[in-house]
């Protein structure tokens, strides 16, 4: 049985969201232009005016915005309704220089909601469902978008937020949780503390997972599915566009698709700017077609990924992006080599590690260097030097292998390594606290 929430938008023809999309860009544009006096400047430099958008396929004359703008704007320069017609706002974790914080109507909130309503029934959730919702809530968009979404579905929603992992499972376990909602590596740490207490997956009622919020293999999601007997599926979005729910997978999970009826996207040469044809992998661009409050015309997101267009057999015709290949902002450039996490957790999973690791990057005389610490599972563990050291060659050899330079891997004891109930921390890269 397909699953859908809004059954006639999700399965509409191409030629149909192609005129939503048409009429949406032209009527966004204007109200930017209008409204947002820092966007107007950046169009009036660029010689562009309202009317010169006529249909989506003008888009590539708009100019771009980043996170710099973002900053620079902040907190009021983007906006483009009253304050009085605002009802909330949320702001993402930057770690460097201003925060960038979103601002929403409440009709922004209902079209954010409509669409992670759409990624949990896509996932097979239904109103017999009891969604634990273990994202941050407050500033961060997950707890508030999964729990909306779960509102509108009409299911018991449990709204934990992070931490407290004892009391996680306990609310699971008596409350019979068919339905989590965290990042990935929230997920894996859920499941291992579940087995260090004795739970086989079966001994819980849950059935699927929609994780998000960071980057994850297919190997960690098959770990999680192990862990949590579960189906996990992937969710996408951007404090900037809204939040959570800006793509979702369907059962195929072959790509998560976009909700188009809402977000135009377009691949871009992350270097030139200039907009790839559809099947190349480049910068992920948003433009948020009907967001009232805060709306963002081609948002270089950072997320490098392809759009596909294949037909699915979901029945669904927005378009999908896969799983975002890194970023080109957290993309490490060691010794001149391109790194990304990714690769590297995909080599430790394909190897049978644990998808605990912490990547440090410095500068030694002059010169890059690269280590990872990878944290031994207890059935793995050893306190044979030895059979340690062994195991760290052939890891290191797996790495050039993937990444093209060696890495020092240093196998560390089962939970040396800090856990995260929020993002976790991958990359320690100390060469930007020297230079």
């Amino acid at each position: 049985m397909k699953n859908y929430y809004q059954k006639e938008i999700e399965t509409a023809s191409r030629e149909e969201i192609l005129a939503i999309q048409n009429e949406k860009i032209v009527k966004q544009v204007r109200h930017v232009y209008d409204h947002v006096a820092y966007y107007r400047k950046l169009m009036d430099e660029k010689g562009v005016k309202p009317e010169d958008i006529r249909s989506v396929e003008d888009i590539k004359k708009l100019p771009f915005l980043s996170k710099a703008d973002l900053r620079d704007a902040y907190p009021y320069g983007l906006l483009a309704k009253p304050l009085s017609e605002c009802v909330r706002i949320h702001s993402t974790s930057g770690t460097t220089g201003k925060r960038v914080v979103a601002f929403y109507t409440q009709h922004d909130i209902d079209l954010w909601n409509d669409c992670t309503a759409r990624a949990i029934v896509a996932a097979g959730g239904t109103k017999e469902d009891v969604v634990q919702v273990c994202y941050g809530y407050g500033l961060f968009t997950g707890g508030a978008g999964l729990d909306g979404g779960s509102h509108k579905v009409g299911c018991l929603t449990l709204p934990m937020s992070t931490g407290s992992t004892e009391r996680q499972i306990q609310f699971m376990m008596d409350l019979n949780a068919t339905i989590i909602c965290c990042t990935p590596s929230y997920a894996a740490y859920i499941g291992e503390t579940l087995a260090e207490k004795g739970y086989k997956p079966e001994d819980n009622k849950l059935r699927i997972g929609i994780f998000g919020a960071e980057p994850w293999t297919e190997e960690m999601r098959r770990n999680i599915q192990k862990s949590l007997g579960i189906k996990a599926y992937d969710i996408y979005g951007l404090t900037e566009t809204s939040g959570p729910g800006v793509a979702f997978e369907c059962e195929e999970q072959h790509g998560m698709h976009i909700n188009e009826d809402h977000f135009y996207a377009e691949i871009i040469d992350p270097d030139t700017g200039e907009v790839l044809p559809e099947g190349s992998k480049g910068e992920l661009v948003f433009t948020a077609l009907d967001k009232e409050a805060f709306p963002l015309l081609r948002y270089r997101t950072k997320d490098i990924c392809v759009l596909s267009r294949e037909k699915c057999s979901c029945g669904r015709n927005f378009v999908r992006m896969s799983k975002p290949m890194g970023r080109s902002d957290d993309m490490m450039i060691i010794r001149g080599v391109n790194v990304f996490p990714s690769q590297i957790e995909t080599v430790l999973l394909n190897e049978g590690y644990t998808p605990n690791y912490q990547i440090l990057v410095d500068r030694v005389n002059n010169t890059d260097t690269l280590d990872i610490n990878v944290e031994l599972s207890p059935e793995h563990f050893s306190d044979k030097v030895s059979d340690i050291q062994k195991r760290e060659r052939g890891l290191e050899t797996a790495m050039r292998g993937m990444l093209g330079i060696g890495p020092k891997v240093h196998l560390v004891p089962p939970k040396s390594i800090q856990r995260s109930e929020g993002k976790a921390v991958r990359v320690i890269d100390k060469r930007k606290l020297h230079d």
